[in-house]
């Protein structure tokens, strides 16, 4: 009865007009421009949340706030019953951004100096950390296999060293939209196991999987081995969009590590928000039916790209295991700025560039389906198709 209450409430057809409302997405743009660029959704929140933030506000003052044990309990209820991972409430550590949580890892492990490994084509702030934080990046980058974006474990094997100290993935995969099977984890956890390294896993995406068919799976709930060299990064932010109130957490099972990690927020990091703690609980507790339909509509949008895209002359698009972000090759148009071609013609997009890779552009297409058929529209104009 509750799932059908929000089913008959939520309209994610509803056009939101968000232009000169200060956004980072739509007011990057000329007014002519269609932005389908940055991880974030054209969607209204779910009404718990709305709800949540009405009641801060009603009462009037917003003082510090401390974290709510309800949020905590339910971070712990949530992983155990849709990962299977069992984790101890001491092992949560609270962030304004999970962002900040990639650079505190990259800096919390060792001296400056030592090497940090990822996988390229991935998300900008991977690659960023390490340089910021006066650290090598050792970038591996992926290889198309088995018609899937997949870890090159033998160049891995090669390349690490003695200054090898971390391990940092996406998963799932921002942008490719994988969703890494148990045995590619378990290859990845033996990995960095076997050579001393920690292991970040930015698991924000785990609750878009697009693809019924996939799991995710956490990368602490595999093993006590890895589990005790794991940094987990997780936000409500990017599947219920409140990205802007600032709510993300670490888990951490390792004290040592834990206090380390702790010690790069002193002074730089500000505490949580009443608005940000009271909507992740809104979310995570109460916001589960909005989820469930918003991934019906996600598969929807993403079906219907996968079609006008491949229906495109010289564009190619893979079907997607999770997110709603889009990865698209563009290297058979001829085109070599094929974003800068697509925003003269009224569409936003991310070059591959920013990720590290090249040949490809970044959509995201969790906006209303209208929006998204006018984009279409707009591509097949720009290539006279």
């Amino acid at each position: 009865m509750v799932e059908q209450q929000f089913r008959s409430i939520m309209d994610f057809d509803k056009i939101i007009d968000r232009k000169n409302t200060n956004s980072y997405k739509w007011d990057k743009y000329p007014e002519n421009v269609l932005p389908l660029w940055v991880a974030d959704m054209d969607f209204e929140v779910a009404e718990p949340i709305k709800t949540a933030l009405s009641k801060i506000v009603d009462h009037g003052v917003i003082g510090y706030s401390r974290t709510p044990d309800e949020l905590v309990e339910v971070v712990v209820k949530r992983l155990k019953d849709r990962h299977n991972w069992g984790i101890q409430k001491e092992w949560i550590v609270w962030l304004p951004g999970l962002v900040p949580g990639l650079h505190s890892a990259a800096r919390c492990i060792s001296d400056d100096y030592f090497s940090v490994m990822t996988s390229s084509p991935v998300y900008r702030p991977f690659l960023e950390a390490a340089e910021i934080g006066n650290r090598r990046l050792q970038d591996i980058p992926f290889i198309w296999e088995n018609e899937r974006w997949e870890m090159d474990f033998e160049e891995m094997k090669k390349s690490v060293n003695p200054s090898t100290k971390l391990y940092m993935l996406c998963n799932p995969h921002n942008p490719n939209g994988r969703v890494f099977s148990k045995e590619e984890l378990e290859e990845l956890a033996s990995f960095c196991v076997e050579n001393d390294l920690v292991l970040c896993s930015d698991e924000i995406h785990c609750d878009l999987i697009l693809d019924e068919t996939k799991q995710h799976i956490s990368i602490g709930s595999l093993n006590k081995e890895i589990e005790a060299r794991s940094i987990t990064l997780l936000a409500p932010s990017k599947t219920f969009n409140i990205a802007g109130l600032g709510c993300s957490l670490a888990i951490i099972p390792d004290k040592t590590l834990r206090d380390k990690f702790e010690k790069t927020k002193y002074g730089m990091m500000p505490m949580l928000s009443a608005f940000a703690m009271e909507s992740a609980l809104a979310a995570y507790k109460d916001s589960e039916p909005w989820r469930i339909e918003l991934l019906s509509y996600l598969r929807g949008n993403h079906n219907y790209l996968l079609q006008e895209i491949n229906a495109i002359e010289g564009l190619k698009m893979e079907p997607l295991e999770s997110t709603y972000l889009a990865w698209i090759n563009f290297e058979e148009t001829g085109i070599v700025n094929f974003v800068a071609h697509l925003e003269k013609h009224g569409v936003g997009v991310q070059d591959a560039s920013i990720f590290g890779g090249k040949g490809y552009f970044r959509l995201n297409f969790a906006t209303q389906r209208a929006n998204l058929e006018e984009a279409i529209k707009r591509i097949k104009k720009s290539l006279n198709q």
